[in-house]
């Protein structure tokens, strides 16, 4: 997040009081002003109460959809046009994402926006059957994918902003629950079209009620880094009861657990991280290596407690940027049963065309073996994108035109991403 952002609606507050300033030293030169003083304080008091009032209710329901439409930006493009068979073939299949943010942003998730990449209504048009939801904790100014530092952070603003419990303005854990429990309270509201995914028997009674026809989506909760355990290994289990399964190590900085891709140190897992990852995945919760330095990722490969996930990036070998992770990396991470979900912006594949992000699909499945590639957008990420949730058929429709067989795309869609989590959740 950019912080300056927000400060571009600071002149309003400060023009209102230079006026209020000359209108009472006016008043106070003349006789009639002391005379009237009571009179003239009282209704501007009224007025200033109801004007800051306004402003509440700005900061409060405009300003966030403002603020997060400068962000997650779905690239203007004309309607993609799907043929008979894509579709007919998109719809039967069970499709999945690893990624998205949508539960930091002010916006209803249950009902269908133009602001952002996901809501539930966008999900169900685009088949989507089960999406993993992240929480974002913290995000440092003038974040960038080389070098950043713990020192600031722009979620408090955002959290401010918003107008987040006051808890979780000083503690990343508290954002964490935060945005968890915003995810359980659309659940609840949603008339039974959400649903947690917290075990094996949950994923297997979702997959029952979209094989019987209902248009349901489940939902598995990731904390995007570990920093919200604030030091704390108890604070996965807390987080654990709470419905988390899936955890990330790091986010774009470095942290007690160790280096981030886009940190200072480039370490691997401290002391604590690798208690972190023993304890997380003696639970049942997934371990997440995206955004973690390439010393990290091979720390918690050599570890060799499960397979992991690489929830959302990209391959170097198809896009060499600073985002991602080498070939042999990768390679390493799908030898051992784990699943890499492929990105949706450019600095994940160089090009975030249909036709762009299939190429890379096409470069892991040959680099990884099919079984081993998913979806993973970075939707609602702060991300430029040319479709949104609603739009994914396109995705479909693009690897039937690129030659990939009905197998390949029927894995990449979400079978993949089914098998893993039907593998790898607690009972």
């Amino acid at each position: 997040m950019r912080s300056s952002e927000f400060y571009r609606f600071m002149p309003p507050i400060l023009t209102l009081y230079c006026l209020l300033d000359v209108n009472l030293s006016t008043q106070l030169d003349t006789g009639q002003g002391m005379r009237n003083m009571g009179r003239w304080v009282k209704m501007t008091g009224i007025s200033v109460l109801a004007l800051l009032m306004l402003l509440l209710a700005a900061l409060h329901w405009v300003v966030p959809g403002v603020f997060e439409s400068s962000f997650n930006v779905v690239l203007e493009h004309d309607p993609y046009v799907i043929r008979p068979d894509a579709q007919a073939l998109h719809d039967e299949i069970f499709v999945a994402d690893l990624h998205t943010d949508s539960m930091l942003w002010k916006r209803n998730f249950l009902k269908r926006s133009s602001t952002g990449h996901v809501d539930l209504p966008r999900l169900q048009e685009g088949n989507v059957a089960l999406q993993v939801f992240s929480a974002t904790t913290k995000s440092p100014s003038g974040q960038n994918y080389d070098k950043n530092t713990a020192e600031s952070d722009n979620i408090t603003l955002l959290a401010q902003m918003q107008m987040w419990p006051v808890k979780t303005w000083n503690s990343l854990f508290e954002r964490a629950v935060y945005q968890l429990d915003k995810l359980s309270r659309f659940a609840i509201k949603s008339d039974n079209q959400l649903v947690l995914v917290k075990s094996k028997a949950d994923l297997q009674s979702l997959l029952s009620r979209r094989d019987s026809g209902e248009d349901i989506v489940g939902g598995i909760y990731l904390i995007e880094g570990a920093h919200p355990l604030e030091g704390e290994l108890d604070n996965i289990d807390r987080l654990y009861d709470k419905g988390l399964r899936v955890m990330g190590l790091t986010h774009f900085f470095d942290n007690r657990l160790g280096g981030s891709l886009h940190g200072i140190s480039g370490e691997g897992l401290t002391d604590f991280g690798r208690g972190a990852v023993l304890r997380a995945t003696g639970l049942g919760i997934v371990i997440d290596v995206a955004h973690a330095s390439p010393q990290m990722v091979s720390d918690v490969l050599d570890m060799g407690l499960a397979p992991v996930i690489l929830s959302h990036g990209g391959v170097k070998g198809i896009c060499d940027g600073p985002r991602n992770l080498d070939d042999e990396l990768m390679q390493r991470i799908a030898s051992g049963g784990g699943v890499v979900g492929i990105g949706f912006w450019d600095a994940a594949v160089c090009d975030a065309t249909p036709q762009g992000v299939v190429r890379a699909i096409r470069y892991a499945i040959d680099l990884l073996g099919a079984e081993h590639v998913a979806l993973g957008s970075d939707y609602d990420g702060a991300t430029e994108v040319l479709f949104d949730a609603s739009e994914l058929a396109i995705l479909t429709q693009t690897m039937l035109d690129q030659n990939f067989s009905q197998a390949e795309i029927r894995k990449v869609m979400g079978s993949n991403v089914q098998r893993f989590f039907l593998d790898n959740l607690p009972e």
